[in-house]
């Protein structure tokens, strides 16, 4: 199964060797540990990553807040290249450091390490495919209420699964099978509760960028486990360079925009703005250091992480007044019991 392949190390890689021989530059010889890194015990590695992805989970919550505040009746290509470009800014200091002395890096989990061209290509992929998925997501929660394109981004399990039974030529267990219906069965029920609010989720376009999104952030994670553990990049490398190359992938859009849509769609300045990369950098931080858990399952991460909804959804009733609660709420409880079946019992 998916869980199963996500689980499978490679050859130990050339990043990986030269950490345990001594030749990382950066990091004095020692092998990396992330979650010792945020000072926990060895006696504790299993409830580590589980309270790291519950970390990450509140703070994505926070995020897809913070995306809908500065997209709404806003200049979405405009607020991408702002928003990376900030979280370019914060990772900025940390590169030039690497460069300039890289053995006084001065916080140890945060130390790049080298990457060779092969290396960087394999970021700028990963870049590339995130763009993608964030300007599909931010055009969806531009124009769909909180309550709706939140819980449609939970899904991302499940298209994980699908991806790996056609790409991979995997089989779901029964169990699996069964989660993938309660699933779909509940997304169905969201497109009746949408329907009730005027949105017709096979004929809106902005679901479908909503799900373009999710099935791109799907691939997104496999991916990721891929660069951390059978690759053996570290944490902190990974994330600065991706960051730094986030900036150029978004630059097409905001030409577009600047070019043909700039003065009927004006950029509107928003705090929030400035609040969507810090606390995506926090998310994805902690993200990648359960990852890069040795003892971490990527499916019982994936299935916490979807947490985030909850915090989407609470804000969307209660600060954005959106409708359909009861209904929202047990189309909710369906999916994230459709995610544990999938990812924890199959």
């Amino acid at each position: 199964m998916a869980a199963r392949f996500l689980q499978r190390g490679g050859p130990e890689s050339d990043f990986q060797r030269r950490r345990t021989l001594g030749n990382s530059g950066g990091c004095a010889g020692a092998r990396w540990t992330p979650i010792n890194s945020f000072g926990f015990g060895a006696d504790d590695a299993a409830m580590n990553w589980i309270l790291l992805s519950l970390v990450s989970a509140v703070l994505l919550g926070c995020y897809d807040i913070s995306k809908k505040k500065a997209a709404s009746a806003n200049a979405v290509p405009a607020v991408l290249l702002i928003s990376t470009s900030i979280g370019a800014a914060l990772w900025l200091p940390l590169v030039v450091w690497y460069f300039v002395d890289p053995t006084s890096q001065p916080v140890a989990w945060l130390a790049i390490e080298p990457l060779d061209v092969h290396g960087h290509w394999l970021v700028v992929a990963k870049s590339v495919l995130v763009a993608s998925s964030w300007t599909f997501a931010l055009f969806a929660l531009k124009h769909l209420p909180l309550s709706i394109a939140a819980p449609i981004r939970s899904t991302s399990p499940l298209w994980t699964i699908l991806i790996a039974t056609v790409v991979l030529g995997e089989r779901p267990t029964t169990v699996q099978w069964a989660g993938i219906v309660i699933v779909l069965f509940s997304f169905w029920m969201f497109s009746v509760v949408g329907r009730r609010e005027g949105i017709h989720f096979i004929r809106d376009r902005w679901v479908a960028c909503m799900m373009l999104a999710t099935v791109t952030g799907a691939v997104s994670s496999i991916y990721d486990k891929y660069l951390l553990q059978t690759v053996g990049i570290p944490v902190a490398t990974l994330q600065a360079w991706f960051t730094l190359y986030l900036v150029p992938a978004m630059v097409p859009c905001f030409l577009w925009w600047f070019r043909m849509d700039r003065r009927r769609m004006p950029l509107q300045w928003r705090r929030s703005i400035c609040l969507i990369s810090p606390l995506l950098l926090a998310a994805d931080l902690v993200y990648f250091n359960a990852v890069a858990d040795s003892d971490a399952l990527i499916s019982v991460i994936s299935t916490l992480r979807r947490c985030s909804v909850v915090v989407a959804f609470v804000y969307g009733i209660g600060a954005l007044k959106e409708r359909q609660v009861a209904a929202k709420a047990m189309c909710i409880a369906g999916i994230l019991l459709g995610v544990i079946v999938l990812t924890c019992f199959g």
